[in-house]
């Protein structure tokens, strides 16, 4: 008896676990593991299942709210949609696109000429008109490595008035089309209400897409790019910069957690939005939404509305925005938000709601230093949760935060660069930027892996790395003028030079029309003295990255510069400390300009500046790469014609890059009287510094480059740096460096 119930329940056990296992399908659990990035951290893992439907942004005319909204498309109709955008879902780097284009002539990108009669959007054209102006750019498509359409692809939303009809004829009958392989296909919106599908309505087929609001459930890892949804009125270059001004301890405003927006009363992305009310509290956390929005509002509203409205327009957002610590970023109709830009602007830290959403950029950027990843399902746990986050923690994040605005996303040409950095980092595996390069200033953008593989020879990771710059220096004098005499002040300075402790090499860069010296007439000198031409004789030679230049340290210096070797030696040691700045003598400072509506330059002696002129200055060997490199030749081109500018213009480059002004050393009384006096007595080359045009070329070049930059980069600073006891009434013998009060 007992054996027949043992077996008895044997088999009820069996036949309970079959069926189980049969409707349970097996779905893994929250245990799952999370999926890793390129660079190796944990991207937010999604255990609970993927929101396949995009969400709505803030659209002007709201099709949700109609009367027809609540009609869906049955789940095979969403399958059949899927399946003809996404035929090539399984594309990857290797599978779908052709390194062999890009090993000719390196990175280039070709953009399809505009097609007569073709409307399109002003974003996109900005888009385009970035590519086009970036070096990456080719106008022959058989250099090209990628090929971006002039087809209009940024707005796939049929209702919008921006959308492009017959795209998919439009795009089949490209002769560069192939498939799709190799092109790079730009959108911010996709799909129509009811569902918002990632429907771009035509067959991407091998293309990558740079999309917003793309969901990890159809994002091709290291194929797509995954970018923000910016408005029509992002900047197109330069962009504000962010609005921490400074840091304040502890790091808490006046909220704690703050939104304000759209509320939908139905369909997908009505969720999560129409449960704030739960955690607003009108005090610390306040959470604002309407749903007075769109044309048929009344006919849909709740018994919240009018309440929730009155509450909604009591609250200012960017007062709230500009002091809240937190931000809540949640899912509209579609993943992304325009709330997300605007919370990393403010310093206001986003706390993401949109589960299933692949982070802009998340193939490189470490968004767990920035923001607080929530879930959807979890959100009366958002408010205890942000105020568990140690107050050194926030800090970290807020500044983060503003790093990533100003490096990444203040305006479209960043966001488009940003993209095809990545995407190069892919094609060119072996120069490819580290983690620590994209999540540290001064970020990708700026730190080109072609200069070097090792973070040791930039002059932003010293201290992270905890090793030193190289102790010596080497000397790049800019000749104009021939040899004729023993008394030239050249000769003067390459003695001077010669005598620090901490030179290694002088390189004469001769830019003269006059054939070089014999050897002989060179001074004898302890260092190596280097004669090199001038590649075609032009300024921008003098920022060139010569393999001679064996040092971090370059002291730039024109040929009429009289300096010490106490000034050289006190200035080298100086920028030992500052390594990423320009540290030097004569400065000039810029100004705006209100009656002529411009920029003006000035070099009148006062408390105040914001360049070191590269005449006697000394800055990191980088900057001649990145001068040569990354300057488009339009900037180039005007300096070298002009003869004129060049200066500016590096002090423009590394202001862009640091954030930072440069460095004033301590200069003895008479250097600018000393240096017009030999100007008044040559009359050679360097007589232009007393040619009226010169001056007014100089405003000319200040207001071209600040155009090229979106903005003015340069800083005011009003901090010189003097050797310690300098002018102090004690023993001359007590300071280091005592001849520089003797001059």
């Amino acid at each position: 008896m007992q054996a027949k119930k043992r077996y008895l329940i044997s088999l009820l056990t069996g036949a309970f676990l079959v069926l189980l296992f049969y409707f349970g399908g097996g779905v893994p659990g929250p245990a799952a593991t999370g999926s890793r990035s390129r660079h190796g951290y944990s991207r937010p893992e999604q255990p609970w299942p993927h929101f396949s439907d995009p969400l709505q942004h803030f659209s002007p005319w709201d099709q949700s709210d109609t009367e027809e909204y609540n009609v869906h498309i049955s789940p095979r109709q969403k399958r059949d949609v899927n399946s003809s955008v996404y035929k090539g879902k399984r594309c990857r780097m290797q599978s779908c696109f052709d390194f062999s284009l890009c090993q000719r002539n390196g990175f280039k990108v070709y953009v399809y000429p505009q097609q007569k009669g073709e409307k399109i959007s002003e974003s996109y054209q900005n888009i385009l008109s970035t590519i086009e102006g970036s070096r990456f750019y080719t106008s022959d498509p058989g250099q090209a490595c990628l090929f971006v359409l002039s087809l209009d692809t940024l707005d796939r939303d049929q209702l919008s008035p921006q959308y492009v009809h017959n795209l998919k004829t439009k795009v089949q009958s490209l002769p560069l089309w192939n498939n799709g392989r190799n092109h790079l296909i730009f959108n911010l919106y996709s799909g129509t209400w009811p569902d918002y599908t990632e429907d771009l309505g035509f067959d991407i087929g091998q293309a990558m897409l740079a999309k917003a609001s793309i969901s990890t459930e159809n994002f091709r890892p290291n194929f797509d790019v995954s970018i923000p949804l910016f408005s029509k009125d992002h900047p197109r270059t330069g962009g504000d910069r962010g609005y921490l001004k400074y840091n304040t301890i502890p790091p808490f405003r006046k909220y704690m957690l703050v939104f304000k927006g759209k509320r939908y009363l139905t369909g997908i992305g009505s969720d999560t939005r129409n449960a704030l009310y739960h955690v607003h509290n009108a005090e610390d956390v306040v959470l604002l939404t309407t749903c007075k929005h769109g044309k048929d509002w009344q006919k849909h509203k709740d018994a919240r509305c009018d309440k929730d409205n009155a509450e909604y327009d009591k609250y200012d957002y960017r007062e709230m925005l500009h002091n809240s610590t937190f931000c809540l970023v949640p899912r509209g109709r579609r993943l992304g938000s325009f709330r997300f830009l605007e919370a990393l602007q403010a310093a206001c830290v986003p706390v993401m709601l949109s589960n299933g959403w692949e982070l802009p950029f998340s193939e490189v950027i470490d968004w767990n230093t920035a923001a607080v990843i929530g879930d959807e399902r979890l959100l009366l746990q958002i408010p205890s949760t942000v105020r568990s986050i140690h107050q050194d923690k926030i800090l970290a994040l807020r500044q983060q935060t503003q790093f990533l605005w100003e490096a990444y996303f203040s305006s479209m040409e960043k966001i488009v660069l940003t993209t095809l950095e990545i995407i190069q980092d892919r094609v060119l595996q072996q120069t490819s930027r580290s983690n620590l390069m994209w999540n540290s200033h001064p970020g990708g953008l700026f730190t080109l892996p072609q200069y070097s593989s090792y973070l040791g020879d930039f002059p932003f990771f010293y201290a992270k790395l905890g090793i030193k710059p190289n102790p010596k220096f080497t000397a790049v004098i800019h000749a104009v003028t021939p040899l004729v005499s023993q008394s030239q002040p050249i000769l003067k300075l390459l003695v001077s030079v010669a005598k620090s402790q901490y030179c290694a090499q002088i390189i004469v860069l001769w830019n003269c029309d006059k054939p070089l010296p014999a050897k002989h007439r060179w001074p004898a000198t302890s260092v190596p003295i280097i004669v090199i031409e001038g590649e075609n004789k032009v300024m921008s030679s003098r920022f060139q990255p010569y393999d001679s230049i064996i040092s971090d340290a370059v002291l730039s210096l024109d040929e009429d510069t009289v300096l010490s070797t106490t000034e050289v030696d006190f200035a080298f040691t100086v920028w030992q400390s500052f390594p990423e700045r320009i540290v030097g003598y004569p400065a000039r400072s810029h100004f705006w300009d209100n009656n002529k509506e411009r920029w003006g330059y000035t070099s009148k002696w006062t408390n105040d500046y914001s360049m070191v002129l590269t005449g006697a200055a000394i800055y990191h060997r980088y900057y001649h790469f990145l001068y040569t490199n990354f300057l488009p030749n339009s900037l180039k081109s005007m300096v070298d014609q002009l003869a004129n500018c060049e200066d500016i213009l590096i002090n423009f480059l590394v202001s862009a890059v640091t954030k930072l002004p440069p460095i004033k050393v301590t200069q003895k009384k008479q250097y600018k009287e000393t240096m017009m006096a030999q100007v008044s007595e040559k009359k050679t080359h360097s007589s232009r510094w007393a040619d009226p045009d010169h001056f007014a070329q100089r405003q000319t070049c200040m207001n071209k480059f600040a155009s090229w930059f979106g903005g003015m980069p340069l800083v005011h600073s009003q901090m010189r740096l003097d050797p310690v006891l300098f002018k102090d009434q004690v023993s001359i013998l007590r300071k280091k460096y005592r001849e520089i009060e003797r001059l």
